[in-house]
């Protein structure tokens, strides 16, 4: 049953912007790429949110599985008629007047395993005492209280802050997992949750957010608009890690002032291929998506339109009547994040390097969530709103 503060309005596949001529390939690619995780957690007892997977996405999920093992190759026009024949679409209704979309991505960063030259700040592994107080897959529809706490022999308390970390309250632990040159490149992939890193001697190595020391996300872009030193148009990832970097102890203050701190570990294997979503499920760059998991399961499709969104999609030569003005797509839950709250919020993976972190880094729109729900799911659904 939805929550309160929250309706579901039926629609149909024509009410959607841009859906004709829409990637449903792509859209297939990024719901099987879920669909594994999602079935192990639900099998294993593990959560992929505040509650259960709705049943009917999992019966979904088991049969396209069933699909992409056939050997047969999927199609534009298949994918197109699975989603079709096996969702429904329903408009996401709330008290605002609009969702907010906003953009991460996996950057590129140099580092080394041991502290030499200009490499000295330490990205920390995860800590032995350190332990969950909810699922990782509910630490942002949870994220106001502490989502992890310190195990001590009386019991648990609040883990260090970021000022403690940073001012060494881990060093002696062996913790140290890569050194960054900057703080605030440490700081900003805590903000992203996932990393590559380039080592001295060329190769290439990813990580990805393993835990975090429980406290909510701060956000030192909000809180440097409201005391005056930006203004909010022109606050972006870039404009700000400019800001933060020209004055190391000023940005230290201001990076405090989150007191969040977030944990890596190193991908090994077919895990490095790619950055990491929550439950372990691949990123797809332009089609992963993070939700508050509050309203919106994990592996759910949700098609997302936003007119104003027009940096994220490639321009087009001549006019297309299938393409709408801005952002139109059908994208799945993958991933949560802090900052993520409410019906209608949406982080937009946009891929890895330099140049999704320029797209990443300029996106804060208005956008609309069509949520697509199992269609046995959606009858019952609309059954319990009614009066």
């Amino acid at each position: 049953m939805p929550a309160p503060s929250h309706t579901y309005q039926p629609a149909s596949f024509a009410n959607l912007p841009g859906w004709e001529g829409d990637d449903h390939l792509a859209a297939w690619k990024a719901f099987i790429a879920s669909c594994k995780p999602v079935l192990d957690a639900a099998k294993g007892g593990s959560k992929a949110g505040p509650k259960p997977t709705p049943p009917a996405l999992l019966d979904v999920c088991q049969h396209a599985l069933v699909m992409a093992a056939s050997g047969r190759a999927q199609t534009r026009a298949g994918a197109k008629a699975f989603f079709e024949s096996h969702f429904k679409p329903h408009r996401v209704l709330h008290a605002a007047s609009e969702g907010l979309l906003t953009g991460y991505y996996e950057p590129l960063i140099q580092g080394a395993r041991k502290p030499e030259g200009p490499f000295q700040t330490p990205v920390y592994k995860r800590p032995a005492d350190l332990v969950n107080v909810v699922a990782e897959s509910e630490r942002g529809a949870k994220s106001a209280a502490f989502t992890h706490m310190r195990k001590t022999d009386k019991g648990l308390v609040p883990y260090m802050t970021r000022a403690e970390i940073e001012q060494g309250g881990l060093k002696g632990q062996n913790l140290e997992l890569l050194y960054f040159r900057d703080p605030v490149d440490v700081f900003f992939m805590q903000i992203q949750g996932s990393g590559r890193i380039e080592l001295p001697d060329g190769t290439k190595v990813r990580i990805t957010y393993d835990g975090k020391n429980g406290y909510p996300y701060t956000s030192v872009g909000r809180q440097l608009i409201d005391d005056g030193h930006f203004q909010p148009e022109k606050m972006s990832l870039k404009a700000l890690s400019q800001w933060l970097k020209t004055d190391r102890k000023r940005a230290e203050g201001v990076m405090w002032q989150n007191k969040s701190y977030v944990f890596f570990r190193e991908l090994q294997g077919a895990e490095a291929e790619g950055a990491m979503g929550v439950l372990g499920i691949a990123l797809q760059p332009g089609r992963s998506l993070a939700v508050d998991t509050a309203f919106h399961s994990i592996g759910m499709p949700i098609y997302v339109a936003s007119p104003a969104l027009t940096h994220a999609t490639p321009a087009t030569t001549k006019p297309d009547s299938n393409k709408p003005a801005g952002f139109a797509r059908l994208m799945v839950a993958h991933d949560v994040g802090s900052a993520i709250k409410g019906p209608e919020r949406g982080d937009i993976f946009f891929g890895s390097g330099d140049k999704a972190g320029r797209t990443a880094g300029v996106t804060k729109h208005p956008g609309s969530f069509y949520a697509l729900l199992p269609i046995d799911a959606a009858q019952q659904l609309i059954a319990r709103q009614r009066p």
